[in-house]
């Protein structure tokens, strides 16, 4: 095939012009099958030239996908998949960046867990999951785990911070709402309980409130024992204790 002429575009592609079609294609391309100063190539070398555009179109795409932010094996691989259904193509790709270092899962995960441990409340055991999702291998989950120094003082904040934010609740019933909260971030239920037992959660405000709100309620429909009992089952049921409960409304009769 005879080409008529090879003009240089901008970002390093070229448009190659022959007898009655023309092709754009990346320098890279005219370097690797050096064209550049060829008046005429064989229909291989021209078949080629469309399948190395080809797989440079991809394979660019790819890098700016890359660059927005840190990618998986995985995750190109999909992104590959919705931009093309050439099998060998993807599998060049995969070993390029693969040799450049461009796909790397246990930089990724290194670099993953760092993020989610020190950007967000989650804890290791979900971050893990999540990794699982992105097809890490087990093996490079765990080890990057093991060799995790994690502060106990970001989950004692969290866990201080929820406490503190969630004052309508007895003891009971927000220890119980926190390990819960905190087991689904991803945090091991021992190290919950441990910090929980070394807070003091003081629920008097609380039990006051929610024993006004009874009282209000229902005092114009029970006698005063029949009230303080509708008050004593309800208020046990959120989780406050018969002493707790007995005071106030000892302090409340004495008042």
């Amino acid at each position: 095939m005879i080409i008529n002429k090879i003009i240089k575009l901008k970002n390093k592609k070229y448009k190659i012009i022959f007898f009655d079609n023309e092709i754009i294609t990346y320098d890279d391309v005219i370097i690797k099958n050096n064209i550049l100063y060829k008046k005429n190539i064989s229909d291989e070398l021209y078949k080629k030239i469309i399948e190395d555009t080809k797989y440079y179109d991809i394979y660019n795409k790819v890098l700016k996908y890359i660059a927005r932010k840190k990618r998986c094996e995985f995750e190109i691989r999909n992104y590959i998949d919705k931009l093309i259904n050439d099998q060998k193509i993807k599998e060049q790709i995969i070993e390029k960046l693969k040799e450049i270092n461009l796909i790397n899962d246990y930089d990724f995960a290194n670099s993953y867990i760092n993020d989610r441990l020190y950007l967000s409340k989650d804890g290791l055991n979900k971050i893990k999951v999540d990794l699982l999702k992105l097809r890490i291998d087990n093996s490079i989950i765990d080890e990057l785990i093991r060799n995790c120094d994690i502060p106990n003082e970001k989950l004692e904040k969290l866990i201080i911070k929820k406490i503190n934010s969630n004052k309508k609740y007895s003891n009971s019933f927000l220890q119980q709402k926190t390990i819960n909260d905190f087991i689904n971030l991803g945090y091991n239920k021992e190290d919950i309980v441990s910090i929980l037992d070394r807070i003091s959660i003081d629920d008097k405000n609380a039990l006051n409130r929610e024993y006004y709100v009874l009282y209000n309620k229902y005092k114009n429909k029970y006698s005063n024992n029949e009230l303080n009992n509708v008050i004593i089952k309800k208020l046990l049921n959120k989780g406050f204790s018969y002493e707790k409960i007995r005071n106030i409304i000892k302090e409340t009769e004495d008042y």
